[in-house]
């Protein structure tokens, strides 16, 4: 892998592959241009072609152009790999010493699934009755026809069996790309097809819509070598540069929403396609922005699914909203032919996720009798578990007191006992607890106060960090040091080095502090253990 890597490397510049995603221009030996994540006013991403790596110091980010291509396209190392190896013309192949014979699998499964939309797309523009479905019943126009790659799978049930096996392909091979049932007949039949592309441009599988009426209304790819619905996110490929570009990603519920979408202008939609959002999906759209916003349906079903989408946003530092406004529509694709320009209107106008839901509680319980009011105060107070900013917290905790009629501090009691409650559940009925987000301020810290220990020539301050032995990180702290210490003598680096490690300890002392809390909040509070870590608490507060 390793071999990979570098030869990738040899054929491919860092100016290169970062040019394709931000204006860069010459600073002296370095190249500069603005974040690709929108976060800075002035240029402050940085590109070293003679070290071969990249630095974002508004974002806090930074290293090669794997890490790169990672982080701006919000994919995985192996896919990164992959697409920057197309790109040099490198064959994986030849460097991988896995098994060949299931990389073999997988691209010939690709090859089947690329020819199939080709022969679907050329199936649609034969059959006049098909595009006056598509062009004129759906109002799709031409160019999101090719966006999509939109098709047509013919109603013979072997057509597109007969089409590949001529072309080479095996039954076997047809079989693991998902276009034949088990009986050797063609999945997909009189439908209108959509193929399934993922972020690197390779079609996956399709989703289908019947034109005749037959159910199911929309037949989907089963789980394959190369499909897994969990995972798969509908439009990201044709909407990560309009994510990055506006700073946001709309989540819609169905397939033809998002095709809609796009054709309206809302060039942001995406759909999890057909399954319910995992925190996989929310991981992926968390590399692209952390504003995420929710077209979901008002009733029970689109009410489960933002708690569920909120229990995961928790400690992802996402920032949900929800579209509701509809204007009578039952969906997105429904007020798009309604008029667009309301679709957008709604798309600007969403709200947060917990208003949102607190909004729905407020509709389905009767506030006016003691019941309805402790139903609610159950579910807000759950629902508030979820919150962690602490002034956002406090702010829903006044709102949703008024709205009880009861003091915060009645309410917060209630929802102490509500926690105490919990924490006496038996451990093997609790969840595991989330991984706690990146602390990005201390983060940098490390970064400034690495740079000072390596290129600074520190030698009365005693920096608690070990110096990296990877050769791109620190051709990365070398980026950080030129341009960010720029100090005429070791005395004025001495001085900026001991601020530096005030600063860090006091984000070391926060980070302690959070930990401590979360364990506190599972012990007795009467055992030993429980006044020792209060104490430790304590000591650090007082600092």
């Amino acid at each position: 892998m390793y071999d990979l890597k570098e030869e990738i490397k040899s054929r491919l510049g860092v100016e290169e592959v970062v040019g394709q995603y931000v204006e860069l221009k010459r600073a002296g030996r370095s190249l500069k241009g603005r974040s690709p994540w929108g976060v800075d006013k002035t240029p402050s991403f940085m590109v070293s072609p003679e070290k071969g790596i990249w630095h974002d110091f508004s974002a806090n980010k930074g290293g090669d152009i794997f890490t790169f291509v990672m982080e701006v396209e919000g994919i995985s190392f192996k896919e990164a790999l992959e697409k920057l190896a197309a790109r040099a013309g490198v064959d994986i192949s030849k460097y991988r010493g896995g098994d060949q014979a299931i990389a073999q699998k997988k691209t010939r499964a690709k090859e089947a699934l690329a020819l199939a939309a080709k022969y679907y797309q050329a199936c649609l523009i034969r059959n006049p009755k098909v595009c006056e479905y598509v062009f004129y019943k759906r109002n799709l126009n031409r160019q999101t026809v090719s966006k999509f790659k939109i098709g047509y799978a013919p109603a013979g049930g072997k057509a597109t069996l007969n089409v590949l096996t001529k072309r080479g392909f095996t039954v076997e091979e047809l079989e693991a790309a998902g276009l034949l049932s088990r009986y050797h007949n063609d999945i997909f039949r009189d439908r209108m097809t959509v193929p399934f592309i993922d972020t690197l441009g390779n079609v996956i599988g399709f989703t289908a819509r019947t034109i005749s009426g037959e159910e199911p209304k929309y037949l989907n790819t089963p789980e394959t070598i190369l499909f897994n619905k969990s995972r798969f996110i509908f439009g990201l490929y044709q909407a990560k540069e309009a994510i990055r570009r506006e700073g946001y990603v709309v989540i819609v519920e169905g397939n033809m929403d998002v095709i809609s979408s796009h054709q309206a202008g809302v060039s942001t939609a995406v759909a999890t396609s057909g399954t319910a959002m995992t925190d996989q999906h929310l991981k992926a759209l968390s590399k692209l922005t952390s504003d995420i916003r929710l077209a979901y349906d008002g009733d029970e079903a689109g009410v489960r699914a933002t708690e569920r989408a909120i229990m995961m946003a928790g400690d992802l530092g996402i920032d949900l909203t929800v579209i509701s406004d509809y204007h009578g529509a039952k969906d997105p694709d429904e007020l798009i032919q309604k008029d667009p320009k309301l679709w957008q209107e709604a798309v600007n106008r969403s709200v947060p996720a917990v208003d949102w839901l607190l909004q729905k509680y407020e509709e389905d319980l009767n506030l006016s009798t003691p019941t309805g009011k402790r139903k609610y105060s159950d579910v807000a107070l759950k629902l508030l578990g979820y919150v962690k900013d602490e002034v956002e917290r406090a702010s829903y905790e006044t709102k949703i007191a008024k709205k009880l009629g009861v003091s915060v501090e009645t309410l917060r009691e209630k929802g102490d006992r509500l926690a105490k409650k919990l924490s006496e559940t038996p451990k093997k009925y609790l969840k595991k607890p989330k991984t706690i987000a990146v602390n990005q301020k201390l983060e940098k810290l490390e970064n400034s106060l690495l740079a000072l220990k390596i290129y600074g020539g520190i030698t009365k301050t005693d920096i608690p960090l070990e110096i990296p032995e990877d050769d791109t990180r620190l051709a990365e702290l070398e980026l950080v040091f030129n341009s960010e210490h720029q100090l005429e003598s070791p005395e004025g680096y001495e001085v900026e080095a001991k601020a530096l490690l005030i600063s860090y300890q006091k984000e070391l002392d926060k980070e302690r502090i959070t930990e401590l809390k979360s364990k506190l909040s599972e012990l007795d509070e009467e055992s030993e253990e429980y006044l020792e870590v209060l104490g430790e608490i304590n000591r650090l507060q007082k600092k």
